[in-house]
């Protein structure tokens, strides 16, 4: 069934609502990856997260006749038996242990084998930081609850178990709209883009993400202050200078329709710390958000305070992300780290969730991803995971168009299989960071390959994204029929990336020979579709000592990410294995016994 989408056009800020809106999100069922006319059965669940033991709720929109069959599988190995579906809703138990991840396959039986249907991840994890999936949302005016659900339930499919609100303030330096005499809250109030805001939208969306179980975090800058905020108590003295004297203020220029530019205040100053701790106290005490999501603007030239001395933003930044930890504890932080601007001093606060990164020009290729990663885990320690705000198709998103699904595939193929996540979903698949802007449509194909892509990196969390270490594997065609090359990416080949654990070998497979560039970006569109390389046999040489017991593969382009079990054969320290299929992105599992 079609759900109702809210499409924001942001350069004319204005928003349609109908029926038949254009599709953004628009999950109306599985299709098949190499024929995408099949559409098979379209599942979800009832929470984007459970804590161990949770009963998951699994409803189908339908099912073909026959006998239907569902399997559950934790890294590619089955729990208990099969069960027979009599129906379109059924349920499962999740296991009591924490921090795992799972995939329920949907398949029926023939006399020529097994056929996948569709599959669905379930993430059990008591904590959102430790596999964090982040979405969005933007756009706040006033619409009916069942409305905010549907948007949520959209996420909710992928499994997204935070969402940011962005731009849904008052006033930067005073985000909860209030009326000054009685300080009650506006129900209804104009955003910085000149937006009609409605306070209930934000409840509602609030009560959807609570439902789901997901987090709901509230965006702000650490230092903005708008031209009013004078009046409204804020110093001249807080201010950041571009000069020793206080003659010209710190400022990001904003035109029309914007209501203000944004004046900087420095974060360190005790004064606004104070100013803007008491602020946000106000929204937790009027709205159920669980956090907050801290915006600075990346580097700027030198700055001085009111007296003339020299700031030292980074550290102010971890002045301020102390001061809001100890003010609300029990709440969440993230703060963006703009091209990795002040990362080391925000995350070495150890008071931020995971890392989150803006990224720029200065960061385009595919290896700084990795480089971003390594450099979060290095300065928060080894469980920091990494969100990436990587804007795609940059360039095309002035003007009305879609979403190159190449580029965006290939993109999120690597972060995923680096461990990261990439923050993109929201009503809309994010291409600005002007977040209402959604120029760019997701053409169906795409819309069917996220769903698939985020069930892959929630079932498979455990390789993806918990532990384990990058290692140099040496992969070689054994008949040289394709070129294959260790990390980092190049055209023209295909490129493995190894991560190693004490007892398996994982090994991506990423398809970058038909690539145009190894820049992560695709600001044009133009990354080219990858041809699909089939039943290539490979040649891996492993440690010494080390026996493989077994090995599976699983893709998000090949049976909606079901995990299928290989045959090989191993020499001494040599092993020989076919790779069915690679098209974007395959990952092997080596098992060692």
């Amino acid at each position: 069934m079609k759900r109702m989408i809210f499409n924001t056009i942001a350069l004319g800020l204005v928003l349609t609502v109908s029926a038949a809106c254009q599709k953004e999100l628009g999950y109306t069922g599985f299709v098949d990856q190499d024929a995408a006319a099949d559409a098979t059965i379209s599942l979800s669940t009832d929470k984007a997260v459970y804590n161990g033991g949770e009963t998951v709720t699994f409803t189908a929109s339908s099912m073909p006749s026959g006998a239907i069959y569902v399997r559950y599988k934790h890294l590619g190995q089955q729990l208990g038996d099969e069960q027979a579906l009599a129906g379109s809703t059924w349920t499962w138990d999740t296991p009591v242990e924490d921090y795992k991840g799972y995939m329920a396959e949907i398949y029926q039986k023939s006399a020529s084998g097994e056929t996948v249907l569709a599959t669905i991840a379930i993430d059990v994890s008591s904590d959102w930081g430790r596999f964090p999936r982040y979405g969005f949302l933007s756009t706040f005016f006033k619409m009916d609850a069942l409305n905010c659900d549907d948007v949520i339930a959209n996420l909710n499919r992928l499994h997204i178990n935070g969402v940011q609100f962005q731009d849904w303030h008052w006033k930067h330096h005073w985000p909860l709209a209030q009326d000054k005499t009685t300080m009650e809250p506006l129900e209804t109030y104009i955003d910085i883009a000149s937006r009609s805001t409605s306070m209930q939208t934000i409840r509602d969306y609030i009560s959807a993400c609570h439902k789901y179980g997901m987090k709901a975090i509230f965006y702000n800058l650490c230092f903005g202050a708008l031209d009013d905020a004078a009046e409204d108590g804020v110093q001249e003295d807080w201010y950041m200078f571009k000069d020793a004297r206080h003659q010209n203020k710190e400022m990001h220029v904003l035109g029309a329709p914007f209501k203000s530019s944004i004046y900087l205040v420095n974060p360190a100053n005790s004064e606004w710390l104070s100013y803007i701790g008491e602020k946000t106290d106000d929204v937790y005490d009027q709205l159920g958000f669980d956090g907050y999501q801290i915006d600075q603007l990346g580097v700027r030239n030198a700055l001085y305070d009111y007296n003339g001395t020299s700031i030292d933003l980074p550290a102010g930044y971890a002045s301020f992300i102390n001061e809001m930890k100890k003010r609300q504890p029990q709440k969440d932080l993230i703060m963006n780290a703009v091209s990795g601007y002040g990362a080391d001093r925000i995350l070495g606060t150890r008071n931020t969730v995971f890392a989150y990164n803006e990224m720029w020009d200065g960061e385009a290729q595919y290896t700084d991803l990795k480089r971003v990663i390594e450099e979060n885990e290095n300065y928060g320690g080894s469980g920091m995971k990494t969100v990436f705000a990587a804007y795609m198709n940059y360039d095309k998103s002035g003007s009305a168009g879609t979403f190159n699904t190449p580029g965006i595939l290939l993109t999120d193929a690597v972060i995923f299989a680096l461990g990261g996540s990439h923050l993109e979903m929201g009503e809309h698949m994010l291409c600005h960071e002007y977040f209402p802007n959604s120029n760019l449509g997701m053409t169906e194909e795409l819309e069917n390959s996220i769903i698939t892509y985020y069930d892959f990196m929630t079932a498979y969390q455990n390789l993806l994204r918990d532990g384990g270490k990058f290692n140099s594997i040496t992969v070689t065609s054994a008949d040289g029929s394709v070129n294959i090359k260790d990390w980092e990416p190049a055209t023209g080949s295909i490129i493995t990336l190894g991560k190693e654990f004490d007892e398996r070998q994982v090994i991506h497979f990423l398809n970058f020979i038909n690539a145009n560039s190894t820049s992560w970006r695709d600001l044009d569109g133009s990354m080219p579709e990858p041809s699909v390389v089939g039943d290539f046999t490979v040649t891996i040489q492993l440690p010494s000592g080390k026996n493989v017991g077994s090995a599976w593969i699983a893709s998000p382009d090949t049976d909606y990410g079901a995990s299928r079990a290989l045959a090989f054969s191993q020499n001494g320290t040599e092993l020989s294995i076919t790779i069915p299929s690679l098209k974007y992105w395959s990952m092997l599992v080596l098992e060692y016994e």
